[in-house]
């Protein structure tokens, strides 16, 4: 009698669970199915359907991601250092030269400054070099049957889905960010069906091998979404002493007068522009931070990822590429921001310490924040897990001790 001969049906049954991938769900699997009569309903083919969700499993990454995004959760003064930074004005600077061309004959057709499309380049992709690596199917079919928002990631899924059956895309190619979106600029699927553009005229809408149709479907966004040609984002502003900011937001714009009546001015102490118009109040950092008067350009901004310290650096950036100084008021921190030279460099010190935190990519993830907080421990400072100045400054010590 074989050995296989002596295994009892439970144990085969048993051995055959085990023998499953380790992410096999069944309630996932369930969800998906079920999601097949709505895709049709949505135009994607059953056939469609079926060859790209076969061999789906979740990827619960994209729920943590989903539930920690930056944009919300980081300071805001971290949140800019690491997107508009002497590193990413200098490449922005370049690519404005090298695409001076392209970029006026998008301004000629779209009507958007060629430094906020650069801008967008460069915090959305790093100008080409971060497209994302995560499955568009996957990290969206798993955002249609987990965590928040399940209506709005099943229409990009379906979305998604269509692109494929169009032939659009190689499904291998469809590759972007954990929520979906993809391409030099990151369009959503839904975006691409609606915005994206064949600006080389070779027949096709490429966002993730071709620049040029990337860099015109962000102004065409833009310019659908509002964008007022010749205008700016907005600007730092001083406010007088006592001012209440309480009701005051990108959404409550005031005409110009009214805010020269409240003792606004530029945050060099000059008038506000003669043709200001409608603009809104945010102070992002509070009161005791910079103050920024919001024009309509900047709901534009906000349209493409709706987050307004994302517009913030977006509009920054922008103003960087074009030489204007940083910020005038200092955020309200004793701990300055790191750029993402510094982050790379923490990363760095950390392994020398002995962490492991994988590769040093300036991205501070869970492993470095974890490092972090056992150095911020080691050290009496306060544990929180954040990369800052202080931390920086007291790891190169050692370092340089040793050295010596």
């Amino acid at each position: 009698m074989t050995a296989m001969q002596t295994k009892t049906p439970a144990t085969l049954l048993l051995l055959a669970l085990l023998s499953l991938p380790a992410t096999a769900d069944p309630a996932f699997e369930r969800c998906i199915e079920q999601l097949r009569v709505p895709a049709r309903s949505a135009g994607v083919l059953d056939a469609t359907f079926t060859q790209h969700t076969r061999d789906l499993r979740p990827d619960l990454s994209v729920i943590e991601r989903l539930n920690h995004q930056p944009e919300f959760r980081t300071p805001i003064w971290d949140y800019l250092a690491g997107l508009v930074d002497d590193e990413r004005i200098r490449q922005g600077q370049a690519l404005l030269a090298q695409h001076a061309e392209l970029l006026e004959r998008i301004q000629q057709r779209h009507g958007v400054d060629p430094a906020i499309v650069v801008a967008i380049w460069g915090v959305e992709s790093n100008f080409g070099q971060t497209l994302g690596r995560f499955s568009l199917p996957q990290a969206l079919g798993t955002l249609s049957c987990m965590g928040r928002r399940q209506t709005f990631f099943r229409a990009e899924f379906f979305a998604a889905l269509r692109i494929l059956q169009a032939g659009h895309v190689e499904p291998e190619q469809l590759v972007g960010s954990w929520a979906g979106a993809f391409g030099h600029t990151q369009f959503m699927p839904s975006t691409f069906e609606r915005l994206a553009q064949d600006f080389d005229g070779d027949g096709r809408a490429d966002l993730i091998g071709n620049p040029a149709d990337a860099l015109a479907s962000t102004a065409h966004f833009l310019r659908r979404a509002g964008w007022q040609t010749g205008q700016t984002w907005g600007f730092e502003v001083r406010l007088p002493d006592g001012l209440s900011t309480a009701g005051e937001g990108r959404r409550s714009k005031r005409p110009r007068h009214e805010w020269v009546a409240r003792g606004l001015t530029l945050v060099d102490g000059s008038a506000l522009p003669a043709d200001l118009g409608q603009a809104g109040l945010i102070t992002p950092a509070g009161r005791s931070g910079p103050a920024f008067l919001l024009l309509r350009n900047f709901d534009a901004l906000f349209g493409y990822n709706p987050a307004e310290s994302y517009a913030l650096a977006i509009g920054h950036l922008a103003d960087r590429l074009r030489g204007a100084d940083p910020f005038v008021t200092p955020w309200p921190t004793d701990d300055g921001p790191l750029s993402r030279a510094e982050r790379r460099e923490l990363q760095a010190l950390l392994i020398l310490r002995g962490h492991e935190i994988g590769a040093i990519d300036g991205m501070l993830g869970a492993r470095s924040r974890a490092a972090i907080l056992q150095e911020q421990t080691r050290l009496g400072f306060a544990a929180s897990g954040r990369g800052g100045q202080q931390l920086l400054q007291a790891l190169r010590r050692p370092a340089q001790s040793t050295a010596q």
